[in-house]
């Protein structure tokens, strides 16, 4: 075990615990933490400090860290942000393993916060520091309770198998109190807040680690160290548990105004969905997700079809559940007739509809025996692959009478089985929880719940190792944003087939250039400091030899008034018409290099129908995935022959996608974007063409 994980360790089981600043009132925050440490049953030793008191309730009151009869494995620092970090210096003096500092006002508060929490830093040592600005951390497992969050007020908080890490105090307390109202057990609970030390991606390999944590959930407003993160979820998976994250600040811009049109459309909150798909992160869309597939994923089933039965007694509860299912996705069919014969067999009567999806189970209201065999009937029936079963007003009085004959039932099969509470009955969906069966009171929630347990047995993206590279030495000085032809010219070395580009500097060389072309002709302008040519005047299309003196007149005027520059270089290529247009990019962000595939042109920021991947270093993507990626696109049938009409080249597409993500990955950190945009996309057979090039290299230096 590392020296961090050992102190990690001793942070969730220490033999004694000093809580500096401690009141004896314990409605202050700062009386908290020694209330809750007696209230839900530590054993170890706790030293109080606070040179005012003697005593605190039974426990001797020392009156200075210095006075402290040994060095505790822990300390809770109560004091505030201006004297924190003496008491942190004292206690790593000591050798104190770990310390807590609650108090805010640090880096999230400006340049003074900034600098209290640089001396924090500085006054640590060996010692390691959860916060500042926490509101600390809980273990269920073990009852011991190292935080000052009012949510521990509860009586009865019992031990479960989610643990939990949150960059914010006050959503620990709020998903704790949420988790216990429905049943929901946790292991380990941990505020992490300004990160100061200890970090998301420790706790995250610490839960992976623990026996007790089954499934890891997540609060994520920043994702600090991308490749920590990256290996703890590595170690989670293989350890066979799920991560959940719900990731706040979905709304935020791009870190920065990107030069490519892949920069303006990736922002941040599609990185972080491109970053959590590679590495098998289930992301939670809405808060409440959060919860629900974390108690959908602690019955360790895993959905293998989206063919889903519906038990209901009440005709539009399970019309809704069936609905959500739908929209979502997912299938429900009829019973098969072998079901349909055995239902009837055991529901007799004219009230039962059996033959459709919802099923009647009417009858089956409070009579645990009939539901009993209801459900093993629907169970054992191979056309479906998991069941809901509706919860309706009849469970209200006795809900154990339902909720017993659901769990007898689980034995009998390892499909995934859900439970919809149609009335608002929180008391229902508690006793649900308790016997195992993942209960909602939103029928939307059912539908969440198993596109996670379906996820969990997907394969993560495969990428082959970058060989045999070109090479691109030619490039190895360059800087800045590159011309339109120097940018084909460098696609051109990676088999990316580019338009066929003539440069020219006056309107007698743009014509002699059209002359040897059959048809129409494009003229660009051409110059690395004009990369959306078409929005200052520097794109016209469709012209003969005779219309191009005109229009190279024309776009010279245009260029110096939109941009101010004299134009003196430009382009002519054969004007190319294709049944689509793509967009094959690249992207930097603090999360990783992404590759986006989407429909492009001019229009592609509005149409916005992409595709992100992230590349690690030094890999390519798959044939696989580039056909996956096309086959991800809403778009996806006009390549594929949309109603009858002929495929398009999709294989040249693929092609031009991995001769694009080879070049992302052999250029690595000197290539800051690149884009080919529009790609055109012939008929089958014709092939792919880039029609327009961008590519950005780094400064020196950079």
């Amino acid at each position: 075990m590392s020296e961090k994980m050992d102190a990690i360790s001793r942070l969730f089981q220490p033999r004694s615990v000093a809580v500096i600043g401690a009141s004896a009132d314990p409605r202050k925050t700062t009386g908290r933490p020694i209330t809750y440490l007696m209230k839900h049953g530590y054993a170890g030793k706790v030293y109080p400090v606070n040179p005012k008191a003697d005593r605190i309730g039974d426990l001797p009151c020392y009156a200075s860290i210095a006075d402290l009869p040994e060095a505790p494995d822990v300390a809770i620092v109560l004091l505030g942000a201006a004297r924190a970090h003496e008491a942190v210096r004292e206690l790593a003096e000591r050798g104190t393993a770990a310390a807590i500092v609650l108090a805010s006002g640090f880096g999230e508060t400006g340049e003074v916060g900034a600098a209290r929490q640089s001396a924090l830093m500085s006054a640590t040592g060996q010692m390691r520091i959860l916060g500042p600005n926490t509101i600390g951390l809980v273990n269920l497992t073990d009852r011991i309770i190292l935080s000052a969050s009012a949510a521990l007020e509860m009586d009865g908080l019992e031990a479960g198998s989610v643990g939990l890490v949150s960059q914010s105090g006050g959503i620990l307390g709020s998903i704790l109190s949420r988790g216990a109202a429905r049943g929901i057990g946790f292991s380990k609970l941990i505020s992490t807040s300004n990160e100061v030390d200890l970090e998301l991606s420790d706790f995250v390999e610490y839960l992976a680690k623990d026996p007790a944590t089954q499934v890891i959930a997540l609060y994520v407003e920043t994702i600090r160290h991308p490749e920590r993160f990256r290996r703890a979820v590595e170690i989670a998976r293989d350890a066979g548990k799920s991560v959940v994250a719900y990731k706040v600040g979905r709304s935020e811009a791009g870190a920065r105004a990107a030069i490519s049109h892949t920069g303006a459309m990736a922002g941040s909150d599609r990185m972080y969905d491109a970053f959590f798909k590679q590495i098998g992160v289930i992301r939670a869309e809405q808060f409440n997700d959060l919860l629900d597939i974390c108690s959908a994923l602690t019955t360790n089933r895993v959905l293998k079809g989206q063919r889903i039965a519906v038990l209901t007694s009440t005709g539009g509860a399970g019309t809704l559940v069936a609905d959500s299912l739908g929209v979502s996705g997912f299938e429900t069919p009829a019973p098969d007739l072998v079901t349909a014969q055995a239902l009837r067999d055991l529901q007799k009567g004219d009230e039962a509809a059996l033959d459709r999806n919802p099923i009647d189970v009417t009858l089956a209201g409070l009579d645990p025996v009939l539901l009993r065999g209801i459900i093993r009937a629907v169970l054992a029936s191979p056309l479906y692959d998991a069941l809901v079963v509706v919860v309706g007003s009849s469970s209200l009085a006795m809900p154990d009478l339902v909720a017993d004959a659901i769990r007898d039932c689980l034995g009998d099969s390892d499909k995934p089985i859900l439970a919809y509470v149609s009335p608002h009955a929180p008391n229902v969906v508690q006793v649900l929880e308790g016997r195992g069966i993942p209960a909602f009171l939103n029928p939307e929630s059912c539908a969440v719940a198993f596109k996670a347990m379906e996820s969990v047995s997907r394969s993560l993206p495969s990428f082959t190792p970058l060989l045999n590279a070109p090479d691109h030495t030619a490039y190895a000085d360059g800087e800045g944003a590159l011309n339109e032809f120097e940018a084909s010219q460098l696609f051109g070395l990676y088999g990316i087939d580019c338009a066929h580009t003539q440069v020219v500097q006056s309107a007698q060389e743009a014509v002699a250039a059209a002359q040897k072309l059959t048809g129409p002709v494009v003229l660009k302008v051409l110059s690395s400091d004009i990369l959306h040519k078409s929005e200052v005047g520097g794109v016209r299309l469709g012209l003969t030899a005779e219309s191009l003196p005109k229009a190279f007149e024309k776009m010279v005027s245009d260029v110096q008034t939109h941009t101010g520059l004299n134009a003196t270089s430009f382009i002519i290529q054969p004007m190319l018409r294709a049944p689509a247009e793509l967009i094959v990019g690249m992207h930097r962000d603090p999360l990783g290099t992404a590759l986006m595939v989407g429909m492009g042109g001019i229009t592609a920021e509005l149409m916005n129908d992409s595709v992100l991947c992230l590349m690690p270093p030094g890999m390519v993507v798959s044939e696989e995935q580039a056909l996956g990626l096309l086959k991800q696109l809403k778009s996806w049938p006009l390549l594929d022959g949309y109603r009858g009409k002929p495929k398009l080249d999709v294989g040249a597409v693929v092609k031009a996608i991995i001769g694009f993500s080879t070049m992302v990955a052999s250029l690595g950190d000197q290539l800051l974007e690149a884009e080919m945009n529009p790609l055109l996309v012939m008929e089958d057979g014709h092939s792919a063409v880039a029609a327009d090039a961008v590519v950005i290299l780094a400064s020196k230096g950079a």
